[in-house]
């Protein structure tokens, strides 16, 4: 045999034993690129979601599965990839680094740091979508989430494993709540994770030096995905976040979620659909964006104790225009969620803060988690503030009024005052219960508004110092004792009756 044939014959076997890994569907080229979005002609075999690899250590996501093409979106810099680059099937889906050392730390939507602090050593990779635990996999909320904020463990409260969503108009206080329940959770074992969709990256860099300062940092992650990143990093941070979170919720542990917020992620979802070329519908969201949050919020629960007991405690953010709730993505939150903290701009405009609007929020499993103590003291306060906020608008209307209907309005604008409370300064519950019953018992009803909160905080000190079992006791049982109630009230009455003196 020549050695041409001898040639010919090896070059034959070699294609016929070329590696399956290297054929014409696991590899494709580029038609076009823009905007964050990509279609590849080839990759026949494909899958949905699947990581794609392009020239430059660049990445996409199969987003699309057309019959001669295949629509990505570019997790990189979508202005190194050109036409007719190679790209090649990675044959996984997309994946984020988990694990303890992330805790501290601010990473981009893919898990990488950002924060200039080095590499993470991570301790596994887990999907950005995972499939939501099964209802046997669950347990009923059973034990409170403390937001150490007065208006919300008294009226609205969360447990861990729910989904509670925060809603109202911008610069109304949606973030200060998620900021402050984090910075509640010090000493408490929970995980938090703070994930910022389409947020200035100045914005985030304060509520890292805020939680810096207040001691909360080292159990948080920061997940950012930036106003100046592409709409593909603004869709993947939520589920990476959530990934994130399932880390450590499968491994028994408590973990608080923030998404800031989801108007922002179903708006960059809905550019990347609409330069997919998917159908629009109404508002020009796709037909599937009520599926987009759902299943992310799913995943949100509290695990049985087959499955070690850990729970994902939800809190999404959405932005209203003009405070309607009844818009699109308004409305598809609500109805995935557990209940709704409302923030109403008059309220907040008025000066107060937080702006939370009792007719408006709601609950709808926290209830079973509330401590009894909390539940004795702040079980008629939301009918209470109907009435006065009824009674506040009939009040405009005439001059003379009788003296039931002026003690509901001295009581209901005690009763605000009490709820009034600064940001980055969440309580302890005994201390929320405390000044509740005060509130509750009109002790306060005769004194002047600006002393209010003035009375609350010497009645705090007097009680720490000479009944300090008062505190320990309702750690303890989380009880109330009518002992305890007669103390309270003591020390309060003694505190009153100080200032007349002076």
């Amino acid at each position: 045999m020549s050695k041409d044939n001898e040639l010919s014959n090896l070059i034959k076997k070699e294609i016929e034993n070329f590696d399956s890994h290297l054929q014409m569907n696991d590899v494709g080229s580029v038609i076009s690129a823009g905007d964050g979005i990509c279609t590849i002609y080839g990759l026949d075999n494909a899958m949905y979601g699947e990581l794609l690899e392009f020239p430059k250590n660049n990445y996409g996501m199969v987003m699309n599965l057309n019959e001669d093409s295949v629509g990505a979106v570019i997790l990189g810099n979508e202005n190194e990839i050109f036409e007719g680059d190679i790209v090649k099937r990675t044959n996984r889906v997309v994946s984020v680094p988990v694990g303890e050392n992330l805790l501290g730390r601010v990473v981009n939507a893919l898990g990488q740091p950002i924060d200039g602090k080095g590499e993470i050593k991570e301790d596994d990779f887990f999907p950005i979508e995972r499939k939501a635990p099964m209802i046997m996999d669950r347990q009923p909320v059973s034990s409170p989430l403390e937001t150490g904020i007065k208006a919300i463990d008294s009226m609205i409260p969360i447990g861990k494993g729910q989904r509670e969503l925060i809603i109202g108009d911008r610069q109304t206080g949606k973030t200060a709540i998620a900021i402050d329940t984090i910075i509640n959770q010090k000493g408490k074992d929970v995980i938090c994770i703070y994930c910022a969709i389409g947020q200035k990256n100045s914005t985030v860099a304060q509520i890292v030096d805020r939680l810096k300062e207040n001691d909360a940092l080292s159990y948080t992650v920061i997940v950012n995905a930036s106003a100046s990143e592409a709409a593909p990093m603004l869709y993947v941070a939520p589920y990476s976040a959530t990934s994130i979170a399932e880390y450590f919720a499968i491994d028994g542990r408590d973990v608080l979620i923030v998404y800031d917020d989801l108007s922002k992620h179903a708006v960059a979802y809905r550019a990347l659909s609409l330069l997919l070329k998917r159908s629009p519908g109404r508002e020009a969201f796709p037909g599937d964006i009520f599926y987009l949050h759902s299943r992310l919020l799913e995943r949100a629960c509290h695990l049985s104790d087959e499955k070690k007991g850990g729970s994902i405690t939800a809190l999404p953010i959405v932005e209203t225009q003009a405070g309607d709730i009844s818009a699109y993505i308004p409305t598809n939150v609500i109805s995935i969620t557990d209940g709704q903290i409302f923030l109403s701009t008059d309220l907040f405009n008025s000066g107060q803060r937080p702006a939370i609007d009792s007719g408006l929020s709601v609950s709808r499993v926290g209830s079973a988690a509330q401590y009894k103590s909390m539940k004795q003291v702040a079980s008629n306060i939301k009918i209470q503030l109907a009435n006065y906020h009824e009674l506040l608008d009939f009040s405009r209307f005439g001059s003379d009024l009788d003296s039931v209907t002026k003690s509901v309005l001295t009581h209901g604008e005690t009763l605000m005052e009490v709820l009034k409370q600064k940001q980055y300064s969440p309580l302890s519950m005994e201390d929320e219960i405390i000044d509740i019953l005060i509130a509750q018992s009109s002790m306060l009803n005769n004194i002047k508004k600006e002393d209010i909160h003035h009375v609350l905080k010497l009645t705090h000190m007097y009680l720490v110092n000479n009944n300090e079992e008062v505190f320990t006791e309702m750690k303890e049982t989380r009880l109330l004792s009518e002992e305890n109630k007669k103390k309270i009230y003591e020390a309060c009455q003694h505190i009153i009756e100080g200032m007349k003196d002076e």
